[in-house]
């Protein structure tokens, strides 16, 4: 376990810095009947994870702790599936069924694409770099 405790720690504190990104995000985007903080978060969440994953994997490795701390930790903290689902609930239950179904469909094919586009041009980003 104690060999696992920096990686712990790595996520802990991205996590941390990750939420606070989260709050500002719903400070500057207030709810007015839609979500678009959590919208704004996760999808702008799965375009950094994309980047990420090309920079890591495809530009540099860099230091172990890398990955966990802004993967699993900042971008993890950031974004936000319960809130989503919550979302959904809270719309649902107050009536709004369409805006609801609308939002659940919505955001996974907003944060694939942005997973996609941001991952491929990442990764010409670094063709190009490296040519």
């Amino acid at each position: 376990m104690h060999e696992q405790a920096p990686v712990v720690a790595a996520v802990a504190v991205g996590g941390a810095i990750g939420a606070c990104a989260r709050y500002a995000v719903a400070l500057a985007l207030p709810f007015d009947g839609f979500p678009w903080a959590t919208l704004a978060a996760n999808v702008s969440g799965c375009a950094l994870m994309g980047v990420l994953m090309v920079a890591i994997t495809e530009l540099w490795v860099g230091h172990r702790l890398l990955r966990p701390f802004l993967g699993t930790g900042v971008l993890g903290g950031y974004t936000t599936f319960s809130t989503f689902a919550g979302d959904v609930d809270t719309m649902i239950a107050s009536g709004q069924t369409v805006r609801a179904l609308v939002y659940l469909l919505v955001t996974p094919v907003a944060a694939l694409i942005a997973t996609w586009t941001a991952a491929s041009l990442a990764r010409r980003l670094v063709i190009r770099r490296t040519a």
